[in-house]
């Protein structure tokens, strides 16, 4: 008899949504060993940019490994800090911040990126389309290639995963799927090329970009497939929406980037709900016609519109500040990477300490957001 998991007694479908963010993403990873440790494992992950990167190392791995291989890669990206920064005050380590991410910026990240020395693309010359950037990502498929078992991710009956790109010539958003598709580490590496820094990366005969031009969260990949059931939805936000007005130029830069990638899941809820508002009253208007009015083809109509269901929503933003850099998503130093970390594993353990999902909700009930409170507060639930 298979044990019963006490944060998902009723075996709900759980979905994990990852957003770009670079260097960010290592809070990801901690929210995912969070998770791994109380065998929620998600039957379906939706990633964009290093969300697709972490989704496919996580999808293209067995359960015994998974976690093992999100720290590899990890590991591998994090550039060496000079100063250890658990025995130096905050002036020392923005400082060796600043040094670290300018390392960076020189020589890129092993089994990332690195730079185009000879490439004439930064002096306004024509290049080949694959060759338009600053930066190689080549070295993240050899890194993908080795870390993520795609046979195993491309197999029947395991997790769904799908990775959001921008197809360069339409300006529409793709949707690669693994239930439709076979997908190969040029898919992910085609969701995480922003450019000027990355070249589009071509799929069959086009080309494309990072997903986060067209949307950096991924959430309306989950929600223009009504669920046909109730669903956990664990989505990691690295972007903040709202903060301080800036005042200098560095915070200046640090807030267009923040507004500019931040989830608009707000919005994509709110369109989510009026549907299934209609939906629901449709049903309810159908249910009340004479037996005789009704026929196959309606009941077929009603069918395909999806079942009444409630997604919870259990929201898990990043809220470090990475003293208003701009440049925090291109801070690969080893010890920002571990904090990040840390911290997505803490706020993780404390949204699945308060479960909220696990409470009772009306059965018209489309969306419950659940928000990650301070941490002396108890667990806040929206429902939409």
């Amino acid at each position: 008899m298979t044990d019963i998991n006490k944060l998902n007694p009723d075996k709900l479908r759980i979905v994990l949504v990852l957003q770009g963010g670079g260097a960010l993403g290592a809070y990801q990873a901690g929210v995912y060993q969070a998770l791994h440790e109380h065998k929620l494992v998600p039957d379906w992950i939706v990633g964009t940019s290093i969300g697709a990167i972490n989704a496919a190392l996580i999808a293209g791995n067995e359960q015994s490994v998974r976690l093992e291989k999100v720290k590899a890669f990890w590991d591998r990206v994090s550039h060496p800090d000079m100063l250890d920064m658990a025995r130096v005050d905050d002036r020392q380590r923005r400082s060796n911040i600043w040094l670290n991410t300018f390392d960076t910026v020189m020589r890129g990240v092993p089994g990332f990126f690195s730079p185009r020395p000879f490439s004439g693309f930064p002096y306004g010359m024509t290049v080949a389309p694959e060759e338009a950037s600053f930066y190689d990502t080549l070295p993240l498929r050899d890194t993908l290639r080795e870390l993520v078992d795609f046979d195993y991710l491309n197999a029947e009956g395991g997790m769904r995963l799908t990775v959001n790109a921008v197809n360069v010539r339409t300006g529409e958003l793709a949707h690669f799927d693994s239930e439709s598709g076979q997908l190969c580490a040029d898919h992910v590496r085609a969701s995480g090329s922003l450019p000027p820094a990355f070249a589009p990366v071509r799929i069959g005969e086009e080309l494309y970009w990072d997903g986060g031009l067209y949307s950096n969260t991924p959430l309306e990949s989950v929600l223009r497939e009504l669920p046909g059931g109730d669903t956990i939805c664990f989505m990691v936000d690295l972007w903040s929406a709202e903060g301080e007005v800036p005042v200098t130029m560095d915070e200046v830069s640090t807030r267009q980037k923040d507004v500019t990638y931040a989830s608009r899941s707000k919005r994509h809820i709110e369109d989510y709900s009026a549907t299934h508002a209609l939906q629901h009253k449709l049903r309810q208007l159908y249910a009340r016609l004479p037996e005789a009015e009704r026929s196959d083809d309606d009941r077929r109509e009603l069918a395909a519109l999806g079942c009444d269901a409630t997604l919870h929503i259990v929201r898990i933003p990043y809220a470090g500040h990475d003293w208003h850099m701009a440049s925090k998503d291109v801070n690969f130093s080893k010890g920002s990477i571990e904090w990040r970390w840390e911290q997505g594993y803490r706020d993780a353990l404390r949204a699945l300490k308060h479960a909220g999902w696990l409470a009772m909700v009306a059965e018209e009930t489309a969306v419950v957001v659940h928000e990650l409170p301070p941490e002396q507060d108890d667990w806040v639930a929206v429902a939409a």
